[in-house]
């Protein structure tokens, strides 16, 4: 690691206070300058983490003797997208910023360099919610990779992702990608569980009727908007299509949100609970505005019968998971406390988070909900009968690991290429406004003495949920490649801008209050 150690010092000699009075003028430069090294260290570090993944890969494509082993690569990406993570929120903090903003744009430089530089385990990284339906189309079509990225991507990427699943390091492209993927799944579910430890049941119960207000509006607003503003660039489309792409813009991806406020320690504030309410009951809708407008895209009709079995299914997780939890875990949590098992605290919180995720998943709900839930139930037992650290204390290496991954992953995803296509960007300007828009109008739904703003600014990042809502109408034929590139700006735009923004309002709250 002699590299690091170099550039650093580097750094520190060149950013070195002043002695001199005529040099103080040249302070800001010299700050600016020493983050601009950081940021081209870690695209040094990024290029030849490339380099050498790549070399053991084709070597072990091409000889069937070599005896690497396969997960080495894969550590070799991780480090890197951490170091990146690591370096990337400690300059945002430095600026006074989240440190969720600094590993998406971490995520967004890395890709895009890549890309550029024709490194291939960044084009399939970069193609992540892609590289699932690939995989699936492949799957359930029996057909190749490469004829399978060409049903799903448009060119010319879709033609290199072609050569490169098709090459001697195609294997090992789609091995890491896969892993890449899953751990990000977990590290957005483990998030999410830390964020119900530190959300108890009356909170949400106290601000239940406000969420539900702020989701509902949420969901309608920006829906009514999506299609108002498809319906005027696109006259053709039919009304289906039009309600689809609407669709897409009632997603909300709390994941975010919820790092932000737990970056600036507010997770306590009725706003957070709040929003985090809201999102719950907005994925709820979501599924179900997502079987209406499938079923009229697909038949042109609605399954009455499928809708409602999809509107009892969650709600009858939601009820079941924290009223059976709140009753079952104290009893369990007694029962554990005259055990001496080590760790025990640990295996159980864990276990019991996973199990609900995939009970949520069975449910047809995202596995965050169940996450989520699970959280909420578990923390106030565990301290009241089992001593020692509590739970966000043992997790909190965990998250720092592996939480990262998953917003670095979300920023690879960001393809600055469609910018330069101006029908695109005219459809992602005006689907961004409605996005926005829509998100920040169901702040209303809250009392005037709390930060309506903050609330809606809460609900705007779309993320991965709105990259899935939108590969989904892809597949229907509903979603265009020049529309797709729109809704993958608008995510982009509400993903980046809310972290900042909601800084920034957050901060005017407490001046406020301190004035008053």
């Amino acid at each position: 690691m002699f590299i690091p150690t170099a550039w650093n010092s580097v750094a520190r000699a060149a950013c070195r206070r002043p002695r001199d009075a005529q040099c103080e003028p040249l302070l800001p430069v010299c700050v600016w300058g020493r983050q601009a090294l950081r940021v081209g260290l870690v695209v040094l570090f990024s290029a030849t983490a490339a380099g050498v993944q790549a070399g053991p890969a084709t070597a072990s494509a091409a000889d069937p003797s070599d005896h690497t082993d396969p997960v080495a690569s894969i550590l070799l990406v991780l480090v890197f997208m951490a170091v990146g993570a690591v370096l990337g929120g400690r300059w945002m903090r430095r600026i006074g910023q989240p440190a969720v903003l600094g590993e998406l744009l971490i995520g967004v430089l890395l890709a895009n360099l890549g890309y550029a530089l024709h490194e291939p385990v960044t084009t399939v990284l970069r193609n992540d919610a892609a590289m699932v339906e690939v995989i699936q189309v492949a799957l359930h079509e029996d057909i190749s990779l490469s004829e399978a990225v060409h049903r799903v991507l448009p060119n010319p990427e879709g033609d290199r992702l072609a050569q490169i699943l098709i090459g001697p390091i195609g294997p090992q492209a789609v091995a890491i990608h896969h892993f890449v993927d899953l751990l990000s799944r977990i590290a957005v579910i483990i998030l999410l569980f830390l964020v119900g430890l530190e959300t108890s049941v009356q909170e949400m119960r106290h601000v239940g009727w406000t969420s539900t207000l702020v989701a509902v509006i949420g969901v309608f607003v920006p829906l009514l908007l999506g299609i108002a503003v498809v319906a005027w660039l696109n006259p053709h489309a039919r009304l289906a299509d039009d309600v689809f792409v609407g669709a897409i813009l009632t997603a909300t991806s709390v994941g975010i949100t919820a790092r932000v406020f737990r970056d600036l320690r507010q997770l306590h504030r009725p706003e957070a609970k709040i929003i985090l309410g809201a999102a719950v009951i907005d994925d709820v809708l979501g599924l179900i505005l997502l079987a209406v407008v499938s079923g009229l895209v697909v038949t042109g009709t609605v399954n009455l019968a499928a809708v409602s079995t999809i509107t009892l299914k969650a709600f009858a997780f939601l009820a079941g998971a924290i009223g059976f939890g709140v009753w079952l875990t104290p009893r369990l949590v007694r029962l554990l406390a005259r055990t001496e098992i080590e760790n025990m605290k640990l295996f159980f919180a864990l276990g019991f988070a996973f199990f609900l995720s995939w009970l949520a998943s069975q449910f047809g709900l995202a596995t965050i909900v169940g996450a989520f839930a699970a959280g909420l139930v578990l923390e106030e037992f565990f301290l009241d009968e089992l001593k020692g650290h509590s739970l966000r204390d043992l997790l909190s290496p965990l998250e720092s690991l592996i939480v990262p991954v998953f917003f670095v992953l979300m920023g690879m995803q960001v393809k600055l290429e469609t910018f330069t296509d101006p029908g695109v960007i005219l459809m992602a300007t005006m689907l961004t406004l409605a996005a926005i828009m829509g998100k920040v109008v169901a702040g209303l739904g809250c009392p005037s003495h709390l930060d309506r703003l903050s609330v809606g600014l809460g609900m705007m990042p779309r993320g991965e949920v709105g990259l899935i809502f939108a590969s989904i109408g892809k597949g229907l034929g509903v979603v265009s490649d020049a529309l797709f590139s729109a809704v993958v700006i608008m995510v982009m735009v509400t993903t980046l801008l809310a972290p900042p923004l909601l800084k920034i309002t957050l901060a005017r709250r407490r001046e406020k209050k301190a004035a008053g």
